[in-house]
């Protein structure tokens, strides 16, 4: 057995093959695999084998229909057969909401090039004859969707592997990983220690235990899973008999999907008396071992499945397979560089290995060998969930995803399990105030304050809210006098050293602010793409506070990490500084009246230490909401007492606390772009507009630098624009396509209603040649083509009078 290697992969699945197979194809063939057992032991080998592109998230689904693409590649490569079946798929609506899903997946389809279709009840008893339509509104199919043999499948990335040089050791169990000084490890088995400088975990079931050996929580659970494979069926045999096959169907109200296996069906469930598996860890000696039998759990999705699928009544059960497999607690996998931990990648948490396989090796071989991926994968980043979390947490959000699987998901849903978790001094006050809860990495965030005989629950919809009215009142309330809401959801880092600011301008692109002064700037990746859009606050010469999102801090922080030297000190203060934003005409007033600091001069972009009341506290003269406002922040354990005396100097000038859903509104007036929405890293500082904030005259050599300077000199292809949307009762969510012309141009990236101007907006791309102010295009919202222009001034205080003086 080989001693060293550039990549040692951990588990001999279909996603491990994959890593192992994408590292060769990229140009990395001093790499090995480590399986304890055979190859396909653990979940990989009692797969049901369907693949399919359907997902919520664009860059996802694009991902699904590599791993798609790419089987019939394996297939030429190494001449082994995947066992590929491509019989497309339909997935059914019995009621609006799904419908309305089902709208806006097809939507995104349009501008990802692929063609779905939506079918009624007459075609989908074409495509899928064996199934009953009674109640059935219609449906999305898929052409792409199929299955395939997972045996072979994954033989097939394994061998391909060894074609392009990698080592595979199957019976070669890792009993520990120990890093050296250097940041390589020492990976021991029971064959003796290999050297690595990289380590993937791609251990499936026992993903936990991998990651334990190096001191590394992952959230994961495994669900026990089960599905039945009946006897011959007439009317299956029939369609054999005439040249074909019968396509899957994907019942989300029966929470059951089905396939043709042989000459009769396979089908399986998301049950809602699901039960974990393996609560207190996978055993080690586990493997090509099924789990008892269960009907008792499935009794209700079996009946139910008989009058969706009348030809299962009468068929016998061939076998059931009931099996565990792993989910994280969104249910994405969880891949990339792990925070914190040098040279240790995750490739974990692969549920739908067969349909996300393919993307997730690609994606991490892109990810180790280029530094970054091709594509925004933060969907899948294993930086998502954040230090906090730990089993507690993850057990219940596993079980409710699972029983979620084929629910409808809604883009103003807030799931309820392991909730509240994570809250913040304000959360009794601001409950007992009527705030309705959203959630943001595991922490509460105040959507909106119920007043009277408003809603103190947000009815999940694609269309708009019955917090509608709520919202409105909260921005009249900013517009019209003073609004107060937490910044709790900021994610905050301090930067101190002597070299901080010569560290800051290589690590941004803008401009480092002045001592009491504070900047805007994107951080880019080496190839120009945005890693994140910052303030900057010079508090000294050696000490600057950062702040972006709080949900991507584990992604920022990661970055700033990794990029670090011995002149700054960086840590991550986001729970440990917290406080309030105060906006609107009345803000100056307020503030004034709780401080004896001299406010006269506190000009825009402005930071000052000063007290209010009892509470030191840092004091920005900027605000999201475009209006005249401040961000005060403070320590969480005075928190408390700011808020009583901001509150109280707030109450005569009209304050009223407002939540996110607020935020967001008023944000649209100024047509301010939000960080995983207009700004992530599909997009570059031009396209979005924050090359503005790129600082090109400073003598740096910052990352990304040259992409961004080749960026300036050639242009870009398309750029982020601003609309007018003649809505009805949706607006723009996100990813719908913008038509011009009859043809399909561009895509939103968020949108949502100005009660300030009341009107309908959108944020997208189009076309550079093709972008005129008042230029008339089609927004397909909900399978509906609304009518939209392009607008360049903004909605509310065009000057920046207000926000400036």
């Amino acid at each position: 057995m080989k001693t060293t290697t550039r990549v040692a992969v951990i588990g001999g699945g279909v996603v491990g093959c994959s890593v192992l197979y994408h590292l060769t194809k990229l140009g990395w063939s001093d790499v090995m695999l480590l399986e304890r057992s055979e190859l396909t032991s653990g979940s990989t080998w009692h797969a049901a084998g369907g693949f399919h592109t359907l997902n919520g998230d664009t860059n996802m689904a694009a991902l699904q229909g590599y791993t798609i693409r790419l089987y019939k590649e394996l297939e030429e490569i190494t001449g082994m057969s995947c066992g590929l079946h491509h019989v497309g798929g339909v997935t059914l609506a019995d009621n609006q909401d799904r419908f309305d899903m089902l709208l806006a997946e097809h939507a995104k389809h349009r501008f990802m090039g692929l063609e779905t279709e939506i079918v009624g009840p007459e075609e989908i008893k074409k495509i899928a004859p064996v199934t009953n339509t009674d109640g059935i509104i219609g449906g999305l199919y898929d052409p792409l969707d199929g299955h395939l043999d997972p045996s072979g499948t994954t033989h097939a990335y394994a061998k391909a592997a060894r074609m392009g040089g990698a080592t595979i050791e199957t019976h070669c169990m890792v009993q520990e990983t120990n890093q050296r000084p250097d940041g390589t490890w020492d990976v021991v088995t029971n064959k003796g220690t290999i050297h690595a400088e990289h380590i993937v975990n791609a251990g499936g079931l026992w993903a936990r235990e991998v990651g334990a050996m190096a001191g590394i929580y992952f959230p994961l659970h495994p669900m026990e899973h089960q599905y039945l494979v009946t006897d011959n069926i007439p009317e299956i045999e029939a369609i054999i008999d005439g040249g074909g096959e019968h396509p899957h169907v994907m019942d989300p109200a029966g929470e059951s999907y089905l396939r043709q296996e042989g000459r009769g069906l396979c089908i399986g469930f998301y049950e809602q008396p699901c039960k974990p598996w393996a609560v207190d860890g996978t055993p080690w000696n586990f493997g090509h071992e099924l789990l008892p039998d269960d009907f008792d759990k499935i009794t209700d999705s079996i009946e139910f499945a008989y009058e969706r699928f009348p030809v299962l009544a009468t068929a016998g059960v061939k076998s059931v397979i009931h099996g565990p497999f792993t989910f994280a607690p969104d249910g994405n996998p969880l891949v990339g560089p792990v925070p914190g931990v040098r040279n240790y990648w995750s490739a974990c948490g692969v549920m739908a290995g067969f349909s996300q396989g393919g993307g997730v090796g690609l994606t991490l071989a892109q990810w180790m060998i280029d530094g970054e991926p091709e594509r925004d994968v933060f969907a899948m980043d294993v930086a998502r969930f954040g230090d906090w979390i730990g089993p507690g947490y993850t057990r219940p959000k596993v079980i409710e995803n699972y029983q979620k699987r084929f629910s409808v998901s809604y883009p103003n849903e807030e799931l309820p399990a392991a909730r509240p978790n994570r809250t913040t001094p304000m959360f009794d006050t601001f409950s007992n105030l009527g705030a309705v809860w959203g959630q943001q990495f595991g922490l509460e965030v105040a959507n909106y304050f119920a007043q009277g005989d408003e809603p103190t629950y947000e009815t999940p919809s694609f269309r708009r809210s019955d917090a509608f009215e709520a919202t409105a009142r909260e921005v009249r309330g900013v517009r019209e006098a003073v609004g107060i809401n937490e910044v709790h959801n900021f994610g905050k880092y301090l930067i101190k050293g002597a070299g901080a600011r010569a560290w800051l301008d290589r690590i941004m692109a803008g401009r480092m602010p002045k001592p009491g002064r504070l900047s805007l700037t994107p951080m880019l990746s080496p190839k120009g793409k945005l890693i994140g859009d910052f303030t900057v606050s010079c508090l000294s010469e050696t000490e600057f506070q950062l702040t972006a999102s709080y949900g991507s801090q584990a992604f920022h922080y990661r970055w700033l990490l990794q990029h670090a030297d011995d002149s700054v000190s960086i840590e991550n203060i986001s729970d440990k500084r917290n406080g309030f934003q105060i906006a609107g005409p009345k803000a100056a007033a307020v503030l004034s009246a709780c401080t004896r600091a001299d406010l006269s001069d506190f000009k825009f972009l402005d930071v000052r230490r000063m007290t209010i009341g009892m509470t030191d506290c840092i004091v920005q003269r900027v605000s999201y909401t475009g209006d005249l406002g401040y961000e005060i922040y403070c320590d969480p354990m005075a928190q408390r007492n700011l808020w009583e005396t901001l509150w109280a100097a707030g109450k005569p000038h009209g304050m009223v606390p407002f939540g996110m859903r607020a935020m967001m509104s008023l944000r649209l007036d100024k047509f301010f772009g939000s960080w995983m929405a207009e700004f992530s890293p599909d997009y570059t500082a031009a396209e979005t507009g924050l090359d503005r904030f790129i600082s090109f005259k400073k003598n740096v050599d910052f990352i990304g630098r040259a992409a961004a300077e080749e960026e300036r000199a050639n242009g870009t292809d398309r750029k982020l624009v601003a609309f007018e949307v003649d809505a009805n009762d949706a607006d723009v969510n996100a990813y719908e396509p913008i038509w011009l012309e009859g043809k399909v141009v561009g895509f939103c990236t968020s949108g949502g209603y100005s009660h300030y101007a009341q009107k309908s907006i959108a944020q997208g791309f189009l076309p550079t040649d093709r972008i005129a102010d008042g230029l008339e295009v089609e927004i397909e919202i909900l399978g509906e083509m609304r009518q939209a222009r392009v607008i360049s001034t903004p909605l509310f205080d065009v000057e920046g009078a207000r926000m400036r003086g």
